[in-house]
C-alpha cells in the first residue's frame, strides 16, 4: 500500500486526487491548515490521516510537522493547493505578492525539504500541480504567475537534486479547471463563470495518477494537459 501526502485535498483538484487514492486503497496524509479543517477532512475520507500545517505561515511547518506523527517512509508527496490573487503590477501591494508566494511557492519548498527523508527512504515521486500560469504570463496575472514559473524553478532543480536519491519529480500544468478557485478567478475578472467550458478535476487528477503510477524505469518531467473544449 502506498503512502501519500496531499496538500489542497479539501476541493478541486486536490479532492479529485484524493478521492481516487482513497478508493483504490492507498493511505492518505492529508494537510490541513487548522484543526476544523482537518476534521472535515477526515469525515470527507474515512481512515485518512490528518496533519495539520498552514501554509500561508511556511516558517511554521517544521514546528507544526514536529508535534505531529509522521511516516517513516513516503512514497508521494502531492503539492496541489494553492491561492490566486489578480490585478495589475501598478495596484499589486507586498502584502497580495508575498501572499501568493508564500502559499504557492516557498510552503512547497519548506514541506519538500521537511519531508525528503521519507521520500529519499521509498524512492517516491513529488508532484508539484502548477499551472498554465506557470509557464506564460498575462495581463493581471503578475503575482500568481511569478509564484508559479518559481514553483517550475523548484520542480526542476530539485529534480537533478535528488536523481541520485531516486526520487522522482514531476509539474504538471494545467489550464483552466473546474473549480472553487476558478470561480474566484472568474468573480475577479467580473466574468460570469460556466464550469462546464472547462475541465472537469478528475480529467486533470487522471494525468497525476497517470504520472504518479508510471513504472520505476521512466519518469515524467512535464506535462501539460489544457481544455478540449
Amino acid at each position: 500500500m502506498a503512502t501519500h501526502l496531499i496538500t489542497g485535498a479539501g476541493s478541486g483538484i486536490g479532492a479529485a486526487v484524493a478521492r481516487r487514492l482513497h478508493a483504490r486503497g492507498d493511505d492518505l496524509l492529508l494537510l490541513a491548515r487548522d484543526a476544523g479543517r482537518a476534521k472535515e477532512l477526515g469525515a470527507d475520507f474515512p481512515g485518512a490521516r490528518t496533519l495539520v500545517g498552514d501554509l500561508a505561515a511556511p516558517d511554521r511547518l517544521s514546528w507544526a510537522l514536529a508535534q505531529q506523527s509522521l511516516p517513516d517512509r513516503l512514497d508521494s508527496l502531492l503539492h496541489i493547493a494553492g491561492i490566486v490573487d489578480l490585478g495589475t503590477i501598478a495596484e499589486l501591494t507586498p502584502k497580495v505578492w508575498q501572499s501568493q508566494l508564500q502559499v504557492n511557492l516557498v510552503a512547497p519548498a519548506e514541506l519538500t525539504r521537511l519531508l525528503l527523508p521519507q521520500l529519499r527512504i521509498s524512492r517516491g515521486q513529488v508532484i508539484f500541480v502548477n499551472s498554465g500560469a506557470g509557464l506564460n504570463a498575462h495581463a493581471e496575472w503578475g503575482a500568481y504567475a511569478a509564484s508559479k514559473h518559481g514553483l517550475k524553478a523548484l520542480a526542476d532543480s530539485l529534480r537533478h537534486e535528488e536523481k541520485p536519491n531516486g526520487v522522482r519529480v514531476t509539474s504538471v500544468y494545467p489550464g483552466r479547471t473546474a473549480s472553487p478557485m476558478q470561480a474566484r478567478v472568474h468573480q475577479q475578472e467580473g466574468k460570469e463563470y460556466d464550469p462546464s467550458l472547462w475541465m472537469d478535476p478528475e480529467s486533470v487528477a487522471t494525468t497525476i495518477i497517470t504520472a504518479l503510477d508510471l513504472p520505476r524505469d521512466a519518469q515524467i518531467d512535464n506535462l501539460t494537459v489544457r481544455p478540449g473544449r
